[in-house]
């Protein structure tokens, strides 16, 4: 595939001008995939505390609290890759994506300075900053399966259409809400853990509605989607995909059912099975869209900056990514396993 498109471009896959924008659309993906599964849990959680018992808030929020400015690098991260790399994209999809935009940089704002002001508050205000935070999580949720739901119709406009981004919102809640309730699963013991069995089990199906929905409108709305998959030469990919997310769900729900009357010592396969169905997911829209950022409109090396501003932003990349990678793998690595309350030390008078 990457020959044809350098020879149909007239460019050798040796050309800077073709090779660097592959290189850059790998990294953002990269790091669009890192946000999703690991801010991911924090939104679930955050989402999950609106309706959790107030004795649990506190605790779901503290575990939170080692991952909390890691979880914030990606975003930031991700657009400013973006926006340097692929400037010319900016025009079709600002203008079209301004509402779930927008909402998410309110959720971001709400998540990270009720957050923060929640752990310097009074106690008897903690209430209303973990409530803010709460909502900054839906918004941020909802704002994600919008966005996702508006790139898939094309942009168009529409009651139709307004009424399944609504519902692709809805249902990037409780997909979010779901990986939290996996992650919490994980992580916890005791009530926590029962209830987040629950919160799984309501969230499940509502999540699965929104993996398959999204696919299936984004494959029936363009047509140059619809035969990429269905031409006959890829029924291996659509069966290994379509296959992959019914295992995962299936299996998500055996374990969150055997888990209402049983009690495991590590609780990690339904984290597993949701970061895999987020994966399959983002990978079967990346296939779908490739070579495209505008489906059918604005190819990435149309939107590419030039070579020289490429090369700067590579360079500055090939530095900082490592020390990144460093970064996150020696905050993330404890994010997997029981963890258990600080006991205080006895005073010794």
């Amino acid at each position: 595939m990457i020959d044809s498109l350098a020879a149909a471009m007239g460019l050798g896959t040796q050309d800077p001008s073709f090779w660097m924008p592959l290189a850059f659309v790998g990294v953002f993906f990269a790091i669009m995939v890192a946000g999703v599964v690991l801010d991911g849990f924090d939104v679930g959680v955050g989402c999950l505390s609106l309706g959790a018992p107030a004795a649990l808030r506190p605790r779901m929020l503290a575990l939170l609290s080692p991952w909390r400015d890691a979880n914030e690098f990606w975003l930031f991260l991700g657009v400013g890759l973006f926006a340097a790399a692929f400037p010319y994209a900016w025009p079709q999809t600002l203008g079209q994506l301004y509402i779930p935009l927008s909402l998410l940089a309110l959720g971001a704002m709400l998540r990270s300075a009720c957050f923060e002001l929640r752990l310097r508050a009074p106690l008897e205000q903690q209430a209303h900053w973990q409530l803010g935070f709460a909502v900054g999580a839906w918004l941020t949720a909802f704002s994600h399966g919008f966005m996702v739901a508006r790139i898939a119709v094309g942009y168009e406009d529409g009651s139709g259409y307004t009424w399944f981004a609504i519902l692709m919102g809805g249902c990037a809640i409780a997909a979010y809400c779901l990986l939290g309730a996996a992650w919490l699963m994980m992580r916890e013991a005791g009530e926590l853990r029962a209830r987040a069995v629950m919160w799984g089990r309501r969230a499940i199906r509502w999540a699965a509605v929104g993996a398959v929905g999204v696919s299936v409108v984004l494959d029936f709305s363009n047509a140059g989607v619809f035969l990429k998959w269905g031409d006959g030469s890829h029924w291996t990919a659509v069966i290994l995909v379509w296959g992959g997310l019914l295992a995962c769900f299936v299996l998500i729900e055996m374990c969150l059912q055997r888990m209402i009357n049983n009690s495991y010592r590590t609780a990690a396969l339904p984290f597993l099975l949701t970061l895999a169905v987020f994966l399959i997911v983002l990978g079967g829209l990346a296939y779908s869209f490739f070579p495209y950022l505008v489906l059918d409109d604005v190819t990435l090396w149309d939107a590419a900056a030039p070579v020289e501003t490429l090369r700067l932003g590579l360079s500055a990349t090939v530095i900082a990514l490592p020390v990144a990678l460093i970064f996150n793998i020696w905050v993330y690595w404890r994010m997997f396993g029981r963890s258990r309350p600080l006991v205080p030390p006895k005073y010794m008078g």
